[in-house]
């Protein structure tokens, strides 16, 4: 009898989310189904509790999809996390001579030591503005699974 998706279960599974609003409509985020499966820990983080939400209860061997709009996905966008910092800090975090192009990835050390990422999206005098919103914030999403195994 195949193994049944549980709240704290471990799974091997091949997944594709696509985007599916915005003007990325269409595009595929990412994709396992042409590499290596993916693993993923339920109730531990590593995908929000929405798209951990419809595995629950699936088996072994099923395969299916699924859609979320954005709020119950990765949540809407926050005017707020767009955010100046100085070029100062930005030389800190990383490197003097970088040079950063729309969209680049940067990663900050927070004070108490944890580290949070934004994505650089321009200059403004002696500031750099960056978006700390989740690459995927405001996005509907379709997502397919194909469960390999569970544990």
């Amino acid at each position: 009898m195949n193994k049944i998706v549980l709240p704290h279960s471990y799974l091997t599974l091949n997944y594709r989310i696509t985007l599916n609003s915005g003007e990325g409509k269409g595009n595929v985020f990412i994709d396992t189904y042409d590499g290596r499966p993916g693993t993923l820990q339920l109730g531990t983080g590593q995908w929000p509790e929405s798209l951990e939400q419809p595995l629950l209860g699936r088996s072994e061997g099923d395969e299916f999809s699924y859609e979320l709009v954005a709020s119950d996905a990765f949540g809407e966008r926050n005017p707020d996390l767009l955010q100046a910092i100085t070029r100062e800090m930005l030389a800190e975090n990383a490197g003097e001579t970088t040079e950063f192009n729309e969209n680049d990835l940067v990663e900050f050390t927070a004070p108490n030591g944890g580290k949070f990422s934004g994505l650089f999206k321009y200059y403004e005098g002696d500031k750099a503005v960056f978006d700390f919103n989740h690459p995927l914030a405001g996005v509907d999403l379709k997502v397919e699974v194909s469960i390999i195994g569970v544990l």
